[in-house]
C-alpha cells in the first residue's frame, strides 16, 4: 500500500488544529480538524485521533460488517466522551470539538466513518468522488433546497459545522462501506484543502500518478498558493493488488 500524508498550518492560521493518525499495518487512516479557542482545537482534534488509535490498537475488531461498524462506532463514542470531559473539565477547553473522518480498508471493501466537514474523496476511473457529506448549515440548506451550491460558497456561515467530537455528550457519525479496486486512490482531507482547490483540479492531480507522497505534497502546496486560509491536511492512499486480496 503506498500511502502518503501532509499536515501544515497554512499561511494565515498562528496554530495548527488539524490532526492525523495513520495505522498502515491496520488499514486505518484518520484525519481530524479541531474546534475552540486559544489551542483548544488543537487539544481536541489530538485527543480524537489518539483515542481511536488506542482503541483499534488495543482492540479486536470482528469480521463481519456490523461488527465492523459497531467497532469504529464504539472508537468515536469514547473518543467524543473523552473530548467531552476535557472541554467539561477545564475552563480553558470550554466548547472545544473536532471533525473526524477515518477509513478503514478491508479487502474489496472501504468503510469510512465521519463526523463534521473533513472528508473521504475516491479516485476511480479518472474521476474524483466525494464518498463522506458534510455536516454543516450550509449543507443543510442545500438538501433543503433553500441555498444552491453556488450561492453556499460565498456565505460566511459556510463553514459552521452541526456535527463535532466533543460537541456534545452523545455523537452520530456516518458510517459508509464501498466497494473498491486495484489502481483506486483514496483521500482524506480537512477542509483547508477542498476550500482552496476544487475537485476537478484535485483529479488532475491523482490523474498524474505520482507516488502518494509527492501527491499529498502537491496537493497542499497548491493550497498555499491558493491562499493557504485554514490549516491543511491530507491523507492520500493508493489501493494495490497485494491490499485487496
Amino acid at each position: 500500500m503506498d500511502v502518503g500524508f501532509k499536515t501544515d498550518r497554512g499561511r494565515i492560521r498562528a496554530n495548527n488544529e488539524d490532526a492525523f493518525f495513520v495505522l498502515k499495518n491496520d488499514g486505518v487512516f484518520i484525519v481530524a480538524d479541531g474546534v475552540g479557542g486559544s489551542k483548544s482545537g488543537e487539544i481536541a482534534s489530538r485527543t480524537a485521533v489518539n483515542e481511536i488509535a488506542g482503541f483499534v490498537e488495543n482492540n479486536k475488531m470482528g469480521s463481519g460488517e456490523e461488527e465492523i461498524k459497531d467497532f469504529f462506532l464504539e472508537a468515536l463514542h469514547k473518543a467524543n466522551e473523552k473530548v467531552y470531559a476535557l472541554s467539561a473539565t477545564f475552563p480553558e477547553n470550554m466548547g472545544m470539538a473536532s471533525t473526524l473522518v477515518l477509513a478503514y480498508i478491508d479487502g474489496t471493501d472501504l468503510y469510512v466513518v465521519n463526523v463534521g466537514d473533513s472528508r473521504a474523496y475516491l479516485y476511480d476511473d479518472n474521476r474524483l468522488n466525494q464518498i463522506t457529506e458534510d455536516h454543516t448549515y450550509v449543507n443543510a440548506l442545500i438538501n433543503a433546497g433553500v441555498i444552491t451550491e453556488g450561492e453556499a460558497k460565498n456565505r460566511k456561515d459556510k463553514n459552521m459545522i452541526t456535527r463535532a467530537i466533543g460537541a456534545e455528550a452523545t455523537v452520530e457519525p456516518d458510517i459508509y462501506r464501498v466497494k473498491i479496486k486495484a489502481g483506486d486512490k483514496l483521500l482524506l482531507c480537512s477542509d483547508g484543502l477542498y476550500g482552496e482547490i476544487d475537485e476537478v483540479e484535485m483529479a488532475k492531480v491523482f490523474g498524474l500518478n505520482m507516488s502518494m507522497t509527492d501527491t499529498c505534497l502537491l496537493l497542499v502546496d497548491m493550497a498555499n498558493a491558493n491562499g493557504g486560509h485554514d490549516n491543511i491536511t491530507a491523507i492520500c492512499i493508493a489501493i494495490t493488488e497485494d491490499d485487496i486480496v
